[in-house]
């Protein structure tokens, strides 16, 4: 059994999961209003208050985010709250700030 040339750094692949993740302007407005609260959580309720999508819609975005690590979810039920994975976050601006500068 062979084994596939692997082309891509893990950093180039995780480049491209924050990319992608940030790649629609719902999930870039969802990663502005959570920035702006970023030193507290955000309950999925209140974003949906503030962008003009089905809240089914947003759940959908919200689940891309968190699995691409820019964001998390705290379950306080029957609502879940969100914030910035602030090391993530941190990460994805080291990355592209540095990818940018070449």
């Amino acid at each position: 059994m062979t084994t596939k040339k692997k082309y891509y750094t893990e950093s180039q692949e995780k480049m491209a999961r924050y990319a992608k993740a940030i790649a629609h302007p719902a999930r870039v407005f969802i990663l502005d209003f959570l920035a702006d609260n970023i030193d507290k959580c955000c309950y999925s309720g209140d974003m949906a208050e503030e962008i003009p999508i089905a809240r089914s819609t947003l759940s959908e975005h919200l689940k891309a985010l968190k699995e691409a690590g820019l964001i998390q979810g705290e379950i306080n039920p029957p609502y879940i709250k969100y914030c910035v994975n602030k090391a993530n976050w941190e990460e994805a601006k080291a990355m592209f700030e540095s990818f940018f500068r070449k």
